[in-house]
């Protein structure tokens, strides 16, 4: 028996990294019979055949797990954003970073293309609610040290609208991996999916990193998301606030006495934040509590 991370999984097939050597395993049958697939990031027990290939026996306890893109174990999610084409949606950030909060996983914001446009709105926003807020060119070199930084030693997943330029930060942080990149429509102002499935690269700086496809994969069904009540604690910056609403269970929204809404008032709270939250909330409420996982 030996250990190792699933750093690649395509067609059935499982690329498991030893420390020392990739083996090609496949899962056994008993992970069909039990309902159980392997994902990406998992630390898995297998069986070595001695030719470079062997069998999937077990898989290890998981840190968190995510759907869609399907990967394991993550510590820590960068999500990269622009201020220049294509334009990042904050919504779409607030969204992934919940998810990302409420999986025991880190968030850290790295905004692209800062030599087109600094996004100084975004970055304020970030850098106030807390969150590791970094601002890197690809292009240029700029920030990318820092980000090396950030990072080292964790299991990262990379995600972001497409055509922010994940996989050229990628390139930019290991020049060796070459990773296909795609050039943005300027006509519709966003670039074409370049990434085809999920793959972990280790980085000299100890780093395992996903390059995952856009914000669109990034994501799970609702049900498997955020109970209405449980949403509130996946904002960092509302928490000091939650328990100081005149009225016990407060949905934040447009309650009277609600101190999170009054921390949005005094601009301790951007209100693209609680705009956020808002629509997040009435989604989350639609889903009917049978339909939950």
């Amino acid at each position: 028996m030996a250990e190792g991370t699933i750093l690649k999984a395509l067609s059935g097939f499982y690329y498991v990294d030893t420390g020392t050597a990739v083996v090609t395993c496949r899962a056994r049958g008993k992970f069909r019979h039990q309902k159980q697939t392997p994902l990406v990031g998992d630390r898995v027990v297998f069986t070595d055949l001695g030719d470079g290939t062997g069998a999937l026996d077990e898989i290890l306890p998981r840190r968190n797990q995510f759907s869609r893109p399907a990967v394991a174990n993550i510590e820590m999610l960068v999500v990269i954003a622009s201020g220049a084409i294509p334009v990042t949606d904050p919504f779409l950030i607030d969204r992934v970073v919940s998810i990302a909060e409420s999986r025991n996983c880190e968030p850290v914001i790295c905004i692209n293309k800062c030599d087109l446009d600094a996004a100084e709105t975004l970055y304020q926003t970030y850098l106030a609610a807390g969150f590791t807020t970094l601002r890197v060119s690809a292009e240029t070199g700029e920030g990318i040290d820092r980000l090396r930084e950030v990072i080292a030693g964790k299991s990262c997943a990379f995600t972001g609208n497409s055509g922010v330029g994940k996989s050229s930060i990628l390139n930019a942080l290991e020049p060796d991996f070459g990773l296909e990149t795609g050039a943005v429509s300027e006509k519709l102002g966003r670039g074409r999916h370049t990434t085809r499935h999920v793959e972990l690269f280790r980085l000299s700086n100890g780093a395992v990193v996903a390059d995952t496809p856009g914000f669109s994969s990034f994501d799970t069904e609702l049900h498997e998301l955020w109970r209405p009540e449980d949403l509130p604690g996946t904002f960092r910056e509302f928490r000091p606030y939650l328990d100081q609403c005149r009225f016990q269970g407060c949905a934040h929204v447009k309650e009277k006495g609600c101190a999170v809404r009054q921390a949005v008032k005094e601009g301790k709270i951007a209100p693209s934040r609680h705009a956020s939250y808002v629509r997040l909330y009435e989604q989350a409420k639609e889903v009917p509590e049978w339909k939950r996982k």
